[in-house]
């Protein structure tokens, strides 16, 4: 952890709002939106002010153990942060979108400290309960959206740890859920189990498998 005076990139978005007095700024990013099993997490953190950790990027361009020893640096540098969780079952009635803005507002919603503004990869939240501002690719521009990405994609990546452990023959351990070619091959012989989006099945006739690499 650096606290710098020469400003990286990835902490200007943070620096234009931080010159407006606002101290708290959540980062929130998901993980979980695209494959066919498992659920939808997100993840809210909230750093010091110019606090930098060397190496935190959008968790696709990181390998699992890189992830793994950046979230334990995350969690101890944070100032807080939450984890929202929406399961297959709550997806499939009320769609991934949704979801996954049930599962963001729960990761403020378990913030310690209330934050003054919010900076949300992708999309912002419908309401308006705190100042916000949504970055396309933010997991790629802004170091608090790109820790909150780490956060939320360690956390899925052990719960579809623990889904393998239950439901062996799917490869969760591999894929993590995704639509990749095995996979769908083991939807096929054994049908869905309860982790199963039901309403993303259909997946699996539409869409040409996706690599491993995403589950990475």
């Amino acid at each position: 952890m650096n606290l710098l005076t020469n400003l990286p990139p990835e902490l200007e978005f943070e620096h234009l709002i931080w010159q407006q007095d606002i101290r708290y700024i959540a980062g929130i990013d998901e993980a979980g939106r695209g494959p066919l099993a498992g659920p939808v997490v997100a993840a809210a953190v909230i750093f010091e002010p110019y606090t930098h950790i060397e190496g935190v990027k959008d968790s696709k361009q990181l390998s699992p153990d890189q992830r793994e020893r950046l979230y334990h640096q995350i969690v101890q540098t944070a100032l807080s942060f939450g984890i929202g969780i929406v399961d297959a079952r709550e997806i499939d009635r009320i769609n991934i979108r949704q979801a996954t803005f049930k599962a963001m507002r729960m990761a403020v919603g378990r913030l310690r400290i209330r934050p003054q503004y919010l900076l949300i990869d992708g999309e912002e939240l419908p309401e308006n309960i705190f100042p916000q501002e949504a970055l396309v690719s933010g997991d790629t521009r802004s170091f608090t959206i790109a820790a909150a990405s780490i956060l939320a994609k360690v956390t899925r990546d052990r719960l579809m740890m623990e889904c393998h452990e239950k439901y062996p023959q799917y490869g969760f351990h591999r894929h993590k859920g995704y639509g990749t070619a095995q996979h769908r091959e083991m939807i096929i012989k054994y049908g869905p189990c309860p982790i199963h989006r039901r309403t993303f099945l259909r997946k699996l006739l539409e869409e040409p498998p996706t690599g491993d690499s995403r589950a990475d």
